[in-house]
C-alpha cells in the first residue's frame, strides 16, 4: 500500500521543526560564549521559510481530502489537531529564533504543560468507530465512496418517485380536462333539448286552442240549426191554425 502522501509530508515537516530547534539551541550556545554564527542564522531562517511551505502544503492536502471525501470527517478532525500543533511548534521556533521566547529545549515541556492545564486531548486516542476500526486508508476511503454511491442512488430514486408523482399529476390534469369538455357537450346538449320542448310545447298550446275554436263554431252552428228548426216549425203551426180557420 502507497503511503498517504499528507502524513510523509507530516513526518518531514516534523524533522524540519526538530532541526530548527537543534540549530536554534546550538546558535544560542556560541552566543553565550560569546562567538557569533552566522552561517547557522542563515541555515535556520532558510528551515524557517521551508517549514512554513511545508505547513501550507499539509494545509492544501487536508482541505483537498476533506472536500473530495477522501478521508471520514473524524480522520479529518484528526489532522486537524495535528497540524495546529504545527502551527504552534513553527510560531514559538520562530519567537526563539528571535530571542523573544523559551529554548527551544523547553519549548516540547511547554507545549506538554499547557495541553495538560488546558486538558487538551490527544487526537491519537480518539475513540475509533466501529464502522472503520481496523480498516486501512484505502478501505476507508473505499466504505466512504460506498456510502456516498449509497446516497446518490437514493437521491435517484427519490427523483424518480418525483417524476412519477407529477406523471400521474399531468394524466389526472388530462382527465379533468376531458371530463369537463364532456360536462360541457351535455350542457349545450340539454340547452337544445330544453329549446325544443319549448318550440314543441308552444305547437301544442297553438293546436289546442285550434281545436277548442273549431269545437265553438260547432256549437254555434248546430244552436243556430236548432233555431231554425224552431222558427220553421211555428211557421208551418201557424200557417196550419190559418187554414183551419178559413
Amino acid at each position: 500500500m502507497a503511503p498517504d502522501p499528507w502524513f510523509s509530508t507530516y513526518d518531514s515537516t516534523c524533522q524540519i521543526a526538530q532541526e530548527i530547534a537543534e540549530k536554534i539551541q546550538q546558535r544560542n550556545q556560541y552566543e553565550r560564549k560569546g562567538e557569533k554564527a552566522p552561517k547557522l542564522t542563515v541555515t535556520i531562517r532558510a528551515l524557517l521559510q521551508n517549514l512554513k511551505e511545508k505547513i501550507a502544503l499539509l494545509k492544501d492536502l487536508l482541505l483537498r481530502a476533506v472536500s473530495t471525501h477522501q478521508i471520514t470527517q473524524l480522520e479529518g478532525d484528526r489532522r486537524q489537531n495535528l497540524l495546529d500543533d504545527l502551527v504552534t511548534r513553527e510560531r514559538l521556533l520562530l519567537a526563539s529564533f528571535k530571542n523573544e521566547g523559551a529554548e527551544p529545549d523547553l519549548i516540547r515541556s511547554s507545549l506538554m504543560s499547557e495541553e495538560a492545564k488546558r486538558g487538551a486531548p490527544n487526537p491519537w486516542l480518539f475513540e475509533e468507530p466501529e464502522e472503520t476500526r481496523g480498516l486501512g486508508f484505502d478501505e476507508i476511503r473505499q466504505q466512504q465512496q460506498k456510502i456516498i454511491q449509497e446516497q446518490d442512488a437514493g437521491l435517484d430514486a427519490l427523483s424518480s418517485i418525483i417524476s412519477r408523482q407529477k406523471q400521474m399529476g399531468q394524466e389526472i390534469g388530462n382527465e379533468l380536462d376531458e371530463q369537463n369538455e364532456i360536462i360541457d357537450d351535455l350542457a349545450n346538449l340539454v340547452e337544445n333539448t330544453d329549446e325544443k320542448l319549448r318550440t314543441e310545447t308552444r305547437r301544442v298550446n297553438m293546436v289546442d286552442r285550434k281545436s277548442a275554436s273549431c269545437d265553438m263554431e260547432s256549437k254555434i252552428f248546430h244552436h243556430f240549426v236548432d233555431i231554425l228548426a224552431g222558427i220553421t216549425s211555428y211557421l208551418e203551426g201557424k200557417q196550419k191554425r190559418v187554414l183551419l180557420k178559413g
